[in-house]
């Protein structure tokens, strides 16, 4: 039984909260590096912090204090430069390290003060990889950021979506470990959405939830398949400690604070080998939205659209309280002993679950992939495109909405299916 203490412990993640304290051991995705073609500096809010993310003219990433330690203006409006950002107000200069560089006027009015060193402003590391911005907001030494098979893959077109979610972190990571809402949120809902009422999706007959070394496992067979197919055999992973990942693409639920989160998802598609080889120039990110603009009504057309509307309709924070888990919700109940496991573990100075710091373990992170083959090996054009004329597939993302044209034109030539599209598009 979760009591109302216990349920505001789960979600809260301020700096000195029990779980703030568990989630600032990992690195969080927090941007895409491709964000920072076009700009250079961004405010962002990170677990209960106000901060802002920069890239200096030496092309180094900083994320520091949104405030300046002199007067307190808003560093987001600052100059970034060849080392640091300096103050618009009275241009204190702070490197990525939090180190004050420069004070101009205090320099030349007592130099011999050194009152600089004597200064710093809050500072957290930021590391690029696979084409996101990971920082880490925990005690040092700091673990490694986690080389997850997927970022290694070759002949790939690769995209980060980013969206903004008004609901607590927890209950949007509860949904990855969650199967039975594929059945009714995703295909049963997507049927009702196109106005028919039905037939309804095959049945879920059997759950099984495992845990391992980067968090835990669901696996579930439908009334059309079989204990011998992969979503049984090998299933899908809830990440560890705040990410669903499903073999073509990670999302992370990233804590803005404790009434919303940060939705990234790094999603991958293997190209057709008859395109290979082919290489990536840049990694594109972009900005979904999760509202209609015409009606003001949560979008629906997606799929990670409707768990969006699954967590908002749970409230800002989820009243646990009230709830009455089922068989189904075994590995809700798992997943909940688990952190407070974890939150017990940092206590004593321990290192949670899925921490990294053995290089030779980080040159490539396995995860359970049903189906891997298909994004090693790839397939052929004739059958992407056959099952994009069957329905099975499709030319455009599917996973949320807005993709802008330009990501979506470049994916569609990455992958070779500007004809497919044609002849989808002439079948309708």
């Amino acid at each position: 039984m979760i009591t109302k203490d216990l349920n505001h412990r789960l979600g809260e993640v301020g700096a000195g909260t029990d779980m703030g304290d568990l989630l600032r051991r990992y690195w969080m995705p927090i941007a895409g590096a491709s964000e920072f073609d076009t700009i250079s500096i961004k405010a962002i809010r990170l677990m209960g912090e106000d901060l802002v993310l920069y890239r200096d003219l030496s092309g180094n990433y900083g994320l520091v204090d949104r405030h300046c330690p002199h007067r307190r203006a808003d560093l987001s409006y600052g100059f970034v430069e060849e080392c640091g950002v300096r103050c618009n107000y009275h241009g204190w200069l702070f490197d990525h390290n939090g180190r004050t560089l420069e004070q101009p006027f205090e320099d030349i009015a007592n130099p011999d003060a050194r009152y600089r060193d004597k200064v710093q402003i809050t500072a957290y590391p930021v590391e690029q990889k696979a084409g996101l911005l990971w920082a880490y907001l925990g005690p040092k030494p700091a673990p490694l950021v986690p080389n997850f098979e997927p970022f290694l893959w070759k002949n790939g077109f690769a995209q980060i979506v980013i969206s903004e979610i008004p609901c607590n972190w927890f209950q949007c990571q509860e949904n990855s470990i969650d199967p039975v809402h594929f059945e009714w949120m995703h295909r049963n809902w997507s049927i009702r959405l196109r106005g028919a009422n039905g037939p309804y999706a095959p049945r879920h007959l059997k759950v099984a939830f495992d845990t391992f070394e980067y968090g835990h496992v669901y696996r579930r067979i439908t009334e059309d398949g079989s204990d011998e197919e992969p979503l049984w055999t090998v299933g899908r992973v809830c990440l560890w400690p705040n990410a669903l990942f499903t073999g073509s693409h990670f999302e992370w639920r990233v804590p803005i604070d404790d009434e919303t989160t940060l939705s990234v998802t790094w999603q991958f598609s293997r190209v057709p080998i008859e395109r290979e080889p082919y290489e990536q120039e840049s990694i594109p990110t972009w900005h979904g939205p999760i509202k209609d603009a015409q009606t003001g009504k949560w979008i629906t057309s997606h799929v990670m659209n409707q768990d969006f509307v699954a967590w908002l309709g749970q409230g800002a924070l989820a009243d646990r309280t009230q709830e009455h888990l089922a068989t189904s919700d075994r590995g809700i109940i798992m997943i909940r002993k688990r952190y407070l496991d974890d939150i017990a573990a940092v206590k004593r100075g321990e290192d949670p679950m899925g921490i990294v710091r053995d290089p030779t373990v980080n040159a490539r992170i396995d995860l359970p992939i049903a189906n891997k083959h298909l994004f090693i090996n790839g397939r052929s054009a004739r059958d992407y495109d056959n099952d994009v004329l069957r329905g099975t597939s499709r030319v455009s993302y599917m996973f949320q909405a807005g993709q802008p044209d330009d990501v979506r034109h470049a994916w569609l030539e990455a992958m070779g299916f500007q004809h497919v599209e044609s002849q989808v598009e002439t079948s309708q």
